[in-house]
């Protein structure tokens, strides 16, 4: 049990860093864009919001198999696997917690008064220096947010990790898996201390988030 708690955690915060990578400058590229395949994109990236968690492992498993494309170019740069490993339960995280970090970005950023970017502008920012100089700072709070949901999502995950990942012990049996294999064991007890420590986990992060929120309603009041 403590290989899974371990193995999980590990898997979060690999996950949560990856997501912040990618989100950031994705959610601010939907934030600026303004053509009218918009829509799609942002539809893409919220479809595992919708799309049942066996559906997307699924076709991710037939996208890491051995004898596909990106399972052999896998194979070859790796020598290892993808399918059934803890790469692919990074690969599958990352696109099942991405809405969950790009949406809470992309709407911090679309709030962001374009009047300050055009006075960094003429200060002589260039783009990157607005975007570490105004628009991170300004975004802060929903950028903890992000992260604590990203966090908290690959958490819970159980659908996504266990087409893909199978129940490995040591490699891909994390919390979720562990708890169920409890349960349909009739380990109650156990199940039961599985069960309260991600109940007190999400509530944390939760509060946090909260917090974050509180925060910055303040900052701004005081700047008003």
């Amino acid at each position: 049990m403590v290989t899974a708690v371990l193995l999980t955690l590990k898997l979060a915060l690999v996950t949560t860093v990856l997501l912040l990578l990618v989100g950031i400058p994705l959610a601010w590229w939907l934030s600026r864009l303004t053509r009218g395949w918009k829509p799609l994109i942002e539809a893409i990236v919220a479809l595992p919001l919708v799309l049942p968690p066996t559906v997307l492992g699924f076709y991710l498993l037939l996208a890491f198999a051995p004898h596909s494309g990106l399972g052999q170019l896998w194979q070859q740069l790796t020598g290892n696997r993808l399918a059934f490993s803890f790469s692919a339960l990074v690969i599958g995280s990352v696109i099942y917690s991405l809405p969950f970090v790009v949406q809470p970005l992309q709407r911090a950023f679309e709030r962001i008064p374009v009047n300050l970017l055009e006075a960094a502008t003429i200060m002589g920012a260039s783009p990157a220096d607005r975007f570490l100089s105004v628009v991170l700072p300004l975004s802060r709070s929903s950028i903890v947010t992000a992260a604590c949901m990203g966090f908290a999502h690959t958490i819970g995950e159980f659908g996504v990790v266990l087409m893909i990942g199978g129940n490995i012990p040591g490699e891909t049996r994390v919390i979720s898996i562990a708890l169920y294999d409890l349960v349909e064991s009739q380990q109650y007890v156990q199940a039961h201390w599985l069960a309260g420590g991600l109940l007190v986990i999400s509530l944390l992060l939760l509060t946090l988030v909260q917090l974050s929120h509180r925060i910055s309603s303040r900052r701004e009041v005081a700047r008003a």
